[in-house]
C-alpha cells in the first residue's frame, strides 16, 4: 500500500460515518407525538402518554370551552407537529384535535379580550387544558401573569394550501359524532328533575333527561351535552365539576 493510499482511506471512512451520523440526526419538540404512524399534519390519530387523539373535523362556527394555557422560550424556534419552527412572537397555537392551519377567535371569559390565531402545533397534553397559546396570543387576552384561564374558541376559518387565510361564515357544515357527559343517574324523576334545573346552560352546556330502561327497571339519566367533540368532553370532565361523571356517545 503506497502513502496516498494509506491518507485516502481513513479519510473516505470519516466521510461516510459523518454523512451517516448527520442522517440519524433526530428533532425533539415539545409537543410532537410520538406515534409511529403520526405523519404531520394529516389526521391520523396519534397517541402521547398512552391515551389516542383523534383530530376532528370542524367547519366555521363551532365553539368549545375549555382552560387555555401559554408557552415562550423554552420552546422559541423549535420544530412544531406541523413541522413549522415555534415562534413565540407569531399569533399560534397548539391544540389537540382541530386541523392544522384551523384559524380560531380565542376568547379570555374572565376578562372579555379575545385574539385570533392560527393552530400549528398539537398540545397541551394536560386533562383540563383545550389550548396552549403562542406567548404573543396570551399577552394579547391577558393571560401571562395567571398562567391560564378560562375560554371560549371559536372556529372562524382555515388557511389554505397557498397559505391565505379563508374566513368566512358560509363554509358549509359537517356533521359531526355529539357527546354527552352523564351527570346523575336516578330511579324518580324528581331527582333527576333537580339536577336538569340546578346546571342546565352551565357554562353554555344544556341538560337533559333520558327516560330508560335497565334489568332494575325505569332509570332517568342526566346528560350534560353540547360537546363538539369527545376531547372537549373529556377535557370538561377532566375539570372535576361532576363526581363520578362520565363520557356517553349521543345516538
Amino acid at each position: 500500500m503506497n502513502k496516498v493510499t494509506f491518507f485516502i482511506i481513513p479519510f473516505l471512512i470519516v466521510f461516510f460515518n459523518a454523512c451517516s451520523a448527520k442522517k440519524r440526526t433526530v428533532h425533539h419538540t415539545y409537543h410532537k407525538p410520538n406515534s409511529k404512524s403520526y405523519v404531520h399534519p394529516t389526521m391520523r390519530p396519534y397517541v402521547v402518554r398512552g391515551i389516542r387523539y383523534h383530530p376532528t373535523v370542524v367547519s366555521v362556527g363551532d365553539e368549545f370551552r375549555g382552560r387555555a394555557s401559554w408557552y415562550g422560550p423554552k420552546f422559541h424556534g423549535k420544530l412544531t407537529s406541523s413541522g413549522e419552527k415555534y415562534n413565540m412572537y407569531g399569533m399560534t397555537a397548539a391544540h389537540k384535535t382541530l386541523p392544522m392551519n384551523t384559524i380560531v377567535k380565542v376568547t379570555n371569559l374572565q376578562n372579555g379580550l379575545s385574539a385570533v390565531v392560527r393552530v400549528n402545533d398539537r398540545g397541551p397534553f394536560v386533562d383540563n387544558r383545550i389550548i396552549d397559546l403562542s406567548k404573543a396570543a396570551a399577552q394579547k387576552i391577558g393571560l401571562i401573569s395567571s398562567g391560564t384561564a378560562k375560554v371560549k374558541l371559536e372556529v372562524v376559518g382555515f388557511k389554505n394550501k397557498q397559505g391565505k387565510k379563508t374566513i368566512s361564515k358560509t363554509t358549509s357544515k359537517v356533521a359531526l359524532d355529539k357527546y354527552a357527559l352523564q351527570i346523575g343517574s336516578f330511579s324518580k324523576i324528581e331527582g333527576a328533575i333537580k339536577t336538569q334545573e340546578m346546571y342546565d346552560g352551565v357554562d353554555g352546556y344544556k341538560t337533559i333527561i333520558k327516560d330508560m330502561q335497565n334489568s332494575n327497571g325505569r332509570i332517568f339519566k342526566v346528560w350534560l351535552n353540547g360537546f363538539k367533540s369527545e376531547q372537549e368532553a373529556r377535557d370538561y370532565k377532566a375539570q372535576g365539576h361532576f363526581e363520578n361523571a362520565f363520557i356517553v356517545r349521543e345516538e
